[in-house]
């Protein structure tokens, strides 16, 4: 089993290889492919209240609900090996612009963007 995301990464890869879908695999297509798997991921939750949303009871929505997560991450590491983007540095990057967005004294509580903080 993978441990790494550079291990999914390789196997994703030779997946494609061995299937001659690298063809298929431009950075265009994965990410039109990862909208259609977030666009999947959402309907699960569609019509489903707030508490509904947490799953708890429904074991069957809710291994439903992997898969598609599994479909979405799986794509999004496969468009970020095609364009040589290191994921796990490129969140914590986006986690420091993101603290320095919203300062805790100003967005505590709040859900404003921000630029109305």
């Amino acid at each position: 089993m993978s441990k790494t995301i550079k291990d999914i990464q390789n196997n994703l890869k030779d997946f494609a290889i061995e299937r001659d879908w690298e063809q298929f695999h431009s950075p265009k297509n994965l990410s039109m492919a990862l909208a259609v798997e977030v666009s999947e991921l959402q309907e699960h939750f569609q019509w489903l209240t707030e508490e509904q949303s947490y799953l708890e009871g429904n074991e069957v929505t809710k291994e439903a609900v992997q898969e598609e997560l599994a479909d979405v991450f799986l794509y999004l590491v496969r468009l970020c090996d095609q364009l040589d983007v290191d994921i796990i540095e490129s969140a914590n990057k986006k986690i420091k612009v993101n603290a320095a967005k919203y300062p805790t004294e100003l967005c505590m509580g709040k859900s404003l963007k921000y630029n109305q903080l």
